[in-house]
C-alpha cells in the first residue's frame, strides 16, 4: 500500500498492511540521519500549510539586533525571536484596547501567494504530486481560539471571554470565518478533498481547557461548527482537530460539531487512547506515544509496551501511531526502539490478530 492508501484505510476503520506513523521533528541531527535516513521517510503523513494570516500584507522584518530578529508576522503581531530558537515572544498585537472589531478589515484570502508562496501554481502542483507519491497529505489551518489570541493577545482574549464575552465571540467569529475561507480555498487549489483538512487549535493544558466548557460552548463552538460544516460542504472527507492538552471536557461538543478525529492525544494530559476509543468508537485517533516521559526516560521495555498497546488499537482501523513531536530530549536509541516495534509488531500482514 502507499502511505495515502494506508492512512485512508485506517481512517475508514479498515486494516491496512501496517500501522501508519506520524512523527514530526523539532530538529533532525546528522547522527539520526546517518542511522535512520532522511526524516521525511519516517512518517506516512505530510501537510500543506496556506498562509492564513489576517494581516498577511503587513509581514516584514523590522530589525536584526543582538542575535534577535524583530518582525511583524502575518497576523500583525510584533514579535521577536532568536535566530536559533523554535518559539517567539509577542511584543504587541494588532487588536489593542478599545478595538471596534466591526471596523477591522482582514486581508483578502484570494492572494495566490497565500497558497503557492514564491512558487508558481505549476511548481506547487508538481511538488504536491511528488509528495503524495510517498505520503498522505492534508491541508492544515488554524482554529478560532489560538488565532484569536494571536490578534488580541492570549491573556487579553481570555480576559475578554470573562469580562466582555460579546467582543470575544465577535473576534472568534471573524477570525474563524476568515480561516475557513482560506481552508476552503486551499482544498480547492490542492485537490486534497479525499484526504481532508486538519484544524490546529491548541486550547488546553495538562489539566484541562484554557476556559470553561460553558465559555467554549457559547463563544467558540459556533465558529467551530461553521468551520467544520464549510469544510465538509467543500468536499473534505475528514476533518481532524489537533489540540495539545486535555480536551476531554469539550470533546463531546467537538464530536457533535462534526470532528472526525483528534491529535496528538498526550498521555501526560490524561488523553489515553484506550479510554478515548471506548468513549468514542468511531473517532479517528492519531498520536498516543508519550514524548515527554516514556520516550525520554524509557526504559526500552516500557517504550515497546506503549507502542504495542497503540498498535493493537489500530488493527481494525481508526488509529495512526505517533507523538506530539520528537524533541532533542529523546535519545536516539529510544526512538529506534519505538520505530522497530512499529516496523515489526505493526506489520499487520505478518502479525494477524483477530
Amino acid at each position: 500500500m502507499t502511505s495515502e492508501e494506508r492512512v485512508l484505510a485506517e481512517f475508514s476503520f479498515h486494516r491496512p498492511d501496517r500501522i501508519p506513523v506520524y512523527d514530526k521533528f523539532w530538529k533532525y541531527p546528522e547522527a539520526w540521519q546517518r542511522r535512520l535516513g532522511p526524516a521525511e521517510r519516517l512518517s506516512d503523513i505530510s501537510r500543506i500549510i496556506p498562509c492564513e494570516g489576517a494581516f498577511y500584507s503587513r509581514a516584514r522584518i523590522l530589525k536584526r539586533e543582538g542575535g534577535w530578529i524583530h518582525e511583524v508576522d502575518e497576523w500583525g503581531r510584533t514579535i521577536r525571536r532568536r535566530t536559533d530558537a523554535y518559539f517567539s515572544e509577542t511584543i504587541e498585537v494588532p487588536l489593542g484596547p478599545g478595538v471596534n472589531i466591526d471596523s477591522v478589515e482582514f486581508d483578502s484570502p484570494s492572494d495566490d501567494a497565500r497558497y503557492y508562496g514564491s512558487d508558481s501554481q505549476e511548481i506547487f502542483e508538481q511538488n504536491l504530486r511528488k509528495d503524495r507519491q510517498s505520503h498522505y497529505v492534508y491541508v492544515k489551518t488554524g482554529g478560532p481560539y489560538l488565532r484569536s489570541t494571536f490578534v488580541r493577545g492570549e491573556t487579553q482574549f481570555l480576559m475578554d471571554m470573562v469580562s466582555d464575552p460579546g467582543l470575544a465571540r465577535a473576534i472568534a467569529d471573524k477570525v474563524g470565518d476568515h480561516i475557513t475561507t482560506v481552508g476552503v480555498e486551499a482544498l480547492r487549489r490542492s485537490g486534497l478533498h479525499g484526504n481532508g483538512i486538519w484544524i490546529y487549535d491548541d486550547m488546553a493544558g495538562n489539566t484541562g481547557p484554557m476556559f470553561s466548557p460553558a465559555a467554549f460552548e457559547k463563544l467558540l463552538l459556533p465558529a467551530f461548527r461553521r468551520m467544520i460544516k464549510a469544510y465538509k460542504q467543500a468536499g473534505a472527507a475528514y476533518v481532524l482537530l489537533h489540540s495539545d492538552g486535555d480536551i476531554r471536557p469539550i470533546l463531546d461538543m467537538l464530536v457533535d460539531a462534526g470532528i472526525d478525529g483528534i491529535n496528538p492525544l498526550e498521555r501526560r494530559a490524561g488523553m489515553r487512547m484506550g479510554a478515548i476509543r471506548a468513549a468514542y468508537p468511531r473517532l479517528i485517533l492519531t498520536g498516543g506515544m508519550c514524548n515527554t516521559d516514556t520516550l525520554v526516560k524509557g526504559p526500552i521495555s516500557r517504550i515497546e509496551a506503549e507502542a504495542r498497546e497503540i498498535i493493537d488499537l489500530g488493527r481494525n482501523g481508526g488509529v495512526v501511531i505517533g507523538t506530539h513531536s520528537i524533541s532533542p530530549e529523546i535519545p536516539l536509541e529510544h526512538f529506534v526502539a519505538y520505530r522497530e516495534v512499529c516496523r515489526t509488531y505493526g506489520d499487520f500482514t505478518a502479525n494477524e490478530m483477530e
